[in-house]
Order: C-alpha cells, then structure tokens, then sequence
C-alpha cells in the first residue's frame, strides 16, 4: 500500500512526511483491516511530526480522523463484519482494569494508546484497530464530512461538556480552527449564544456564518462577559485573556492535547469568583458515541478542504498558518 511515513521528526515547512509504499498491514486477533477512504488532519498530527509530543515509534504513519470500510476481519472479530462502514479515531487501546478504567474516565488509562502514534494511523491506504475502538457508521453519511468529527468533534464535544453548558449559556470560543466550528454548530442548536475570539478575518467571518453573535481578535472588544469559555488555541497566553471575560462561578476548558506555558494568573483577577479551569484529556468512547449521535441529529456539516494523501505536507503547512477555514481532508483517490 501507499502511505505518507514520518522517519524522522521535523518542522512541517521540511516536508517530513514522505509518500512511500509499505507493506499492508495484517490484522491481528481482534482486530479489523480498514481500506481508508479519507483521513481528516488534525493539529495533534502536526505536535507529533513537529515533536511537541515525545516520539514513541518511529517510522509512522500519522492520522487518526479516518473513514473507510472493513476489508478484512482478525480472529476472534464479533462486532464488526466485512465491508462495514466505519471511523477510526484517536484512542485505540486501553487497559479495561484501571481505576479510571472502571469508572467511565478511561481517557486517564495510563496504559492508553493511540491512532497514528503508537499504531500506524489513517495517511494510508489500509491501516488496522481493534474492533473495539472503531465507530460504525451509518450510510447515509459522507465520508469527507464525517472525517473531522471523529477527532476534532470529539474533542470539542468533550471541551464543551467540561464547561458545563447550560441552556442559555453565553460561550466563548478562543481559536477557530476544526474543533471550534463543530463545536459552535452543537451549541447553536443548544440554544447558546457564542462568541469568537481569533486573529484570522477569514475564520472570524466563518463563525459569522455560522451563528456566532460576535467574532474578534481583541478579547477587550467582546460585548459581553460569557458564561463558559473554550481555548481551543495552543497557546498559553490566551487562558488569562479568556478569564477576563468569563463570569463568576463560569468555567473554562483547554481543549489542546499541547500548549506554550500559561503566563502567571492574577488570583482576584483571574480565578476569585469560583472559576474553574478544567483541561482536557484525550477521550472516551463513550464521547465518541454521544458527539456522533448529536452531529448527525444535528447535521452538522463541517466546511473541509479536500488534498490529495500526496499533498499531506502542504495540507498540514496550510492548518499550522491559519489557511484552512474549517478541516482539511486527505483523500486517497
């Protein structure tokens, strides 16, 4: 098969990733061979290749927002079937006995693994996960549309529950990249009125589009003071901006898997009120099922940008500057 491998960490301008041909892969017991259709880029690809993350393996095939079919089935394999239409997303493994395991935060598994950085991920033409993790899909969904919401909707699905919404909450979103335009799509329908905070005029209008009452670049022109507050930007100095404008008792979540430090808080300023600051850790699956359910209730519709597998390296160039309104997808054809 053909694949875009990482061999060797480095800055997404040096064109890391390289289009070679690879041996497909073998599913082991347990586990399903999928023939990927389209895999959705994701910034956490970016921090692997760029080494904000420690590398664990090396070469690797990056992505974990892919869809595509079953073509082959490992022993032992009960719930998934051949030619079944499925997602493959971030968190691939984990342990099942752990303390947070057995209490429904299993994201906190220390033994957890993950798509694309531990195991061979989606910028191929096949790649293998345990049935278990695999999210079957129904058909009447677009495969191009659906990539995004298997990482960057999780994610923010996620994020916005950390914040505790409320039926008319006032949200406020810090970056405007792939998770943040689901995100806003969901809390729309939630009635929630949203505000956007991102320094790209193109995504400003983008959340104009989409409902956002207002969208900026300065956190002191906000109209208002919001009720919970996302930072979807990996950039650290952005929490003290978006405490500023969060009400007392409001709750902030850091949705990056990878942030630049936090500068020094103002405790009166800042946190006195009962601000909570909740981070984010990866996902359950349990997120995955409910955020799938609620987008296609939804019909959210993600705006992507189509690349060819090839053109992986520019795609990823084009997420890291900001020229992406919305997700990029690979597509194999």
């Amino acid at each position: 098969m053909h694949a875009m491998l990482l061999r060797t960490s480095a800055k997404i301008e040096a064109n890391p990733l390289a289009w070679e041909e690879v041996p497909d892969p073998v599913p082991a017991p347990g586990e399903v061979r999928i023939k990927v259709r389209c895999c959705a880029i994701c910034r956490t690809d970016l921090h692997i290749i760029e080494e904000d993350l420690p590398p664990i393996r090396r070469p690797i095939i990056p992505g974990h927002q892919a869809v595509g079919a079953v073509d082959a089935v490992g022993a032992g394999c009960q719930r998934l079937k051949l030619n079944m239409r499925v997602g493959v997303a971030w968190l691939r493994h984990t342990c099942g006995v752990c303390k947070f395991c057995t209490t429904g935060r299993e994201n906190l598994c220390p033994s957890s693994q993950y798509t694309g950085y531990h195991a061979n991920g989606g910028y191929a033409e096949y790649l293998t996960v345990p049935e278990d993790f695999a999210y079957p899909l129904p058909q009447a969904a677009d495969d191009l549309h659906t990539a995004p919401l298997l990482c960057a909707g999780i994610i923010g699905y996620r994020a916005w529950q950390r914040c505790h919404p409320r039926p008319g909450d006032r949200l406020g979103i810090f970056g405007f990249g792939s998770s943040a335009h689901i995100v806003l799509q969901l809390a729309l329908r939630r009635g929630h009125d949203v505000y956007v905070v991102t320094r790209s005029k193109t995504h400003q209008q983008l959340a104009r589009n989409l409902g956002a009452l207002w969208a900026g670049d300065d956190v002191s022109q906000m109209p208002v003071r919001v009720t919970s507050a996302i930072v979807f930007a990996p950039a650290g100095e952005v929490v003290p901006a978006a405490l500023s404008v969060l009400e007392p008792g409001g709750t902030l979540a850091l949705a990056g898997i990878h942030m630049t430090p936090i500068p020094a808080l103002d405790y009166q300023k800042h946190l006195y009120g009962e601000r909570d600051i909740h981070p984010v850790t990866a996902n359950t699956r349990r997120d995955g099922n409910n955020l799938l359910t609620e987008a296609f209730s939804a019909k959210v519709q993600p705006h992507i940008v189509r690349y060819p597998l090839r053109d992986a390296n520019r795609a990823l160039q084009d997420m890291k500057v900001g020229r992406i309104e919305g997700t990029g997808v690979l597509t194999m054809d």
